[in-house]
């Protein structure tokens, strides 16, 4: 039977590094190598993204960049997903789908099932309620494939949601991560992770998670590699730095592209010995 997600992802940060490589072609950076805005344009930046992060542990594309060309950037984020796993690559779909009854169901089938688009793993919105994911969390289980929760995103505007304070005292942000903590107690490495943003100073308290946490924001948006270890307590190993401009904005050359991301890997390289 194959791994579940949390000991694939471990036993790959621990090989190839704990980054996580964005593919988010923006129409900005398609002008900037040089791309037109269309599915051609958007299927060349994902073929070059595709060879030059070959080799790394998790690869995340943006699903909203895709999703942009309708039927056309699904198929070319099909083929994306397809190409990464090929590589050896686990895909984590950054989707931040969330909803509620049969709708979260095929939410669920569409990114955690047998559809062309389910990734190894997938981001998810709890703020309908941590119930509300059900579905997908079933659905992944069963394929062995992981769920990365949103606890507490560094845009202003989650603060008032997720700061709030619950009838217990715990924040919103901390109900989720123990929501999560819950679900992979007794399962070795988990497979239900949270998403923390890099640039935030008051996180929830990790140390009990037993899973990943994905850490967007690290470089252009102001996240600092060095500023990682012991993010709210969480456990060697655990922390997975997400970034994307920052090593994007070194292509269109391959070569150019593999050695960002390679600079960013060895700078958190050390969060797996911590």
């Amino acid at each position: 039977m194959t791994a579940g997600f949390g000991t694939r992802l471990a036993e790959a940060t621990a090989a190839r590094g704990p980054l996580c490589l964005g593919i988010d072609p923006h129409p900005e950076l398609l002008a900037a190598w040089g791309l037109p805005a269309t599915s051609d344009g958007l299927a060349a930046f994902s073929d070059t993204c595709v060879s030059a992060f070959a080799g790394f542990a998790v690869v995340k594309p943006q699903v909203a960049f895709f999703e942009a060309y309708g039927s056309a950037g699904f198929a070319v984020l099909e083929r994306t997903i397809a190409a990464l796993r090929q590589a050896g690559v686990l895909v984590l779909a950054d989707a931040k789908r969330g909803d509620i009854g049969s709708t979260m169901a095929a939410y669920a089938a569409a990114w955690a099932g047998d559809s062309p688009l389910a990734a190894d793993a997938v981001t998810a919105s709890p703020y309908l309620g941590f119930g509300s994911l059900q579905p997908l969390l079933d659905t992944a289980e069963a394929n062995r494939r992981g769920v990365f929760v949103l606890a507490a995103t560094s845009n202003p505007e989650g603060a008032a949601v997720q700061r709030a304070t619950a009838a217990d005292g715990r924040t919103v942000a901390q109900t989720i991560v123990d929501a999560a903590a819950a679900l992979n107690r007794g399962t070795g490495p988990g497979s239900v992770g949270v998403v923390v943003g890099a640039t935030l100073s008051d996180v929830p308290d990790l140390s009990a998670l037993g899973g990943p946490v994905l850490v967007p924001g690290v470089g252009a948006q102001g996240g600092r590699p060095e500023a990682l270890a012991g993010l709210g307590g969480a456990a060697a190993g655990t922390l997975l730095p997400a970034v994307s401009r920052e090593v994007l904005r070194a292509g269109p050359d391959v070569a150019a592209l593999r050695a960002a991301g390679e600079r960013l890997r060895d700078a958190v390289a050390y969060l797996n010995a911590e």
